[in-house]
C-alpha cells in the first residue's frame, strides 16, 4: 500500500470537512503556532527536507538540542529545516512559551525554527501528529521523537528520544535529500 504524504492526507480530511470535492484541489497545511509569535506553515517548505522533533527543556534528552542546531547549521544551507516542537505532554517542559525561548537561547543558543508549546499525543494532539498517529502508526512516546518529512511530505523516517540527531541512522536519510 501506497503511503499518503502528509499534503495529500491533510487535504483529502480538509476536503471531508469543507464537505465537497473541491476542497481537495486546495494546497493542504499544516500550520504550527511560532515560538515567536505568528505561523509557521509546513507547506512553505515543500520541496525541502524537514526534520520535526517534540522537545521539552527539562527533559533528560535536552542535550539533543545541540545536536538538532547541529543539524540546523550542517545541513540548513543545503535545504534541511529543522522544526523543535516544544510539548509539556510528558510534563517536563517550562510554563510558558516565553520561558522556552529564553532557555533555549541562553542555554543551546538555538537559531532553529521553534514552535509554541504543542501537545503532540492524546485527544489535544496537534493535526500534525494527529495525522502521524493516523497514517504512520507513529505517537511520541518520549520528548524528542524524531520525524524525517521528505520534500513531498512524505514520512522517510521516525526515531525515539534515544536516537541522537546527529547519529548515522537519521544523517544517511537527510543526505541524499538534499541538493
Amino acid at each position: 500500500m501506497r503511503r499518503r504524504t502528509f499534503l495529500a492526507c491533510f487535504g483529502a480530511a480538509l476536503a471531508l470537512q469543507a464537505g465537497g470535492a473541491g476542497a481537495a484541489a486546495e494546497a493542504p497545511r499544516f500550520t504550527f503556532a511560532s515560538i515567536d509569535g505568528g505561523q509557521i506553515a509546513l507547506e512553505t517548505w515543500r520541496g525541502r527536507p524537514v526534520l520535526v522533533v517534540n522537545t521539552a527543556s527539562l527533559c533528560g534528552f535536552a542535550g539533543q538540542f545541540d545536536d538538532l542546531q547541529a543539524l540546523h547549521d550542517r545541513y540548513g544551507p543545503r535545504g534541511l529545516l529543522v522544526l523543535a516542537v516544544p510539548s509539556d505532554d510528558f510534563n517536563q517542559e517550562l510554563a510558558d512559551a516565553q520561558a522556552v525561548k529564553e532557555f533555549c537561547a541562553l542555554r543551546f543558543d538555538l537559531t532553529l525554527a521553534m514552535t509554541d508549546i504543542t501537545h503532540v499525543r492524546g485527544p489535544k494532539a496537534h493535526p500534525f501528529y494527529q495525522w502521524l498517529a493516523l497514517e504512520e502508526g507513529f505517537t511520541p512516546g518520549w520528548n524528542f521523537n524524531k520525524v524525517l518529512l521528505g520534500p513531498e511530505g512524505e514520512v522517510v523516517g521516525t526515531w525515539g528520544a534515544a536516537v541522537k540527531p546527529t547519529s548515522a541512522v537519521i544523517t544517511r536519510q537527510i543526505e541524499p535529500l538534499l541538493p
